[in-house]
């Protein structure tokens, strides 16, 4: 099942003549396009009375949550240069976001409820309303206008891209005569937007699920699934937006469920043996599923509601499952700590703006051509590694985007505004101390 807020619901682009390629317009968390995910580092608010039942955990950050985070965000950005479908079964970006932000969630409601959901809204809206400011008036620049038959509501809808509560509208077609962006730029821009409207919901309703998950843990668990077999296999249809912010529920649910049982440390009163086998299981039941109900797009499973649903909850079963909570990178992984601790303080940042920036690449390595020696002699070679180029730009450009507008998720965090914060500290040589006046030393 796919829908507007669902870019596997897109159309598909004509190539681009003379020299460049078509953009891949696919859902994956980002929808589009996939869906991508991030969670923002708990904020400090005043500690209840009672405790909650979870699991002893260590101070600070887990920084294998946060490695298992950056990779989801650095695949999302792949499936949406290159288009790979079978991305979505080596790596489900998006259950493993969802995941990672349910655990962290229940870890802060240890805190009151209403300080928590208040925090996290804080923190999701300025990064969104940036990312707004310049791609409303962008529609609305390349002639976008209001639907008449819509009327107020139309008009209503908009505030989607302030308060994320429903799927915000968008032009299906909307180029530039100087042909810069693609007709479906619109399209591709606000595809991340069903996350964060989905993320929002899963926020506001996440005490009520904490509370039946700690009651009835297994049933509500599962319960998402099971509603993915009722309204994601077709044997139930709900239309518009209702339906799909159900769909989006059942896909996800159980993932965004399970991070509350890792929180609480469920799995570790079951034998790892089980769990392993009984989440193997499951993910062959979504493989199974998916065989049957393939798409044009293969088997990517961002067009098959139920395999999502299945492959993502068991394979993030087992990746929670093995967590060794580290403090620190160990090893050779400690050499990429400075990416992952900046992926993750800018995640909101890059979430919402790779797909643009991922556009943004095209125009730029067009003017290769401009070069005489290049048109002449390299166009073929260009040609045959054009998508390649593309993901070496874009991440320049995302590293430019992080500096101009990711300083919003600190002020937003009510933090220190940062430009580069990958937790490298620069160390300044102190000048050596010198006597004063009165025999002691003082300091400049």
């Amino acid at each position: 099942m796919t829908h507007p807020s669902h870019p596997s619901a897109y159309p598909q682009q004509p190539p681009r003549e003379p020299h460049t390629v078509p953009f891949p317009v696919q859902q994956d968390m980002a929808a589009p396009y996939g869906r991508t995910q991030w969670e923002p580092a708990p904020e400090a608010v005043p500690p209840v009375a009672e405790p909650a039942p979870a699991a002893a955990k260590k101070p600070g950050r887990d920084r294998y949550l946060d490695l298992l985070r950056s990779i989801a965000l650095v695949r999302v950005v792949v499936y949406h240069i290159f288009g790979w479908a079978w991305l979505t079964v080596l790596f489900p970006s998006m259950g493993v976001m969802f995941a990672l932000a349910g655990s962290l969630m229940a870890r802060s409601l240890a805190r009151p409820a209403w300080g928590v959901i208040r925090g996290r809204i804080r923190r999701l809206l300025p990064p969104m309303w940036a990312f707004s400011a310049v791609v409303l008036p962008m529609m609305f620049l390349l002639t976008w206008k209001p639907v008449r038959e819509e009327g107020i509501w139309w008009f209503l809808k908009l505030g989607c891209y302030i308060f994320p509560v429903g799927a915000p509208p968008y032009p299906w077609l909307s180029g530039d005569k100087a042909g810069l962006l693609e007709d479906t730029w619109a399209v591709q821009a606000a595809g991340p937007l069903w996350y964060i409207r989905a993320y929002l919901w899963f926020v506001l309703a996440s005490p009520l699920l904490l509370k039946a998950f700690r009651r009835l843990p297994w049933a509500t668990m599962l319960a998402p699934i099971g509603l993915t077999a009722v309204i994601g296999s077709g044997l139930v249809t709900i239309p518009g937006e209702t339906g799909n912010a159900l769909v989006d529920f059942g896909m996800f649910g159980s993932c965004w469920i399970l991070g509350f049982a890792h929180n609480d440390g469920l799995f570790e009163k079951v034998p790892r043996y089980l769990v392993v086998s009984l989440s193997a299981l499951v993910m062959a039941f979504g493989l199974w599923w998916a065989s049957g109900h393939l798409t044009a797009d293969g088997w990517d499973l961002n067009d098959i509601p139920l395999a999502q649903a299945t492959w993502s909850f068991g394979f993030c079963v087992i990746l929670l499952q093995y967590a060794p909570s580290w403090q620190q990178l160990p090893g050779r992984l400690a050499a990429w700590d400075p990416l992952v601790t900046l992926a993750n303080n800018r995640a909101v940042t890059i979430y919402l703006w790779h797909n643009l920036l991922i556009m943004a690449t095209i125009p730029i390595l067009d003017e290769l051509w401009a070069i005489p020696f290049v048109d002449a002699h390299l166009g073929s070679e260009i040609e045959a590694v054009y998508t390649v180029l593309m993901f070496l730009l874009v991440w320049p450009l995302i590293g430019i985007m992080i500096v101009a507008v990711g300083w919003l998720e600190d002020v937003a965090a009510k933090r220190r505004p940062r430009l580069w914060p990958n937790g490298v500290r620069k160390t300044r040589e102190r000048p050596a101390p010198e006597p004063s006046s009165a025999g002691g030393t003082r300091r400049r």
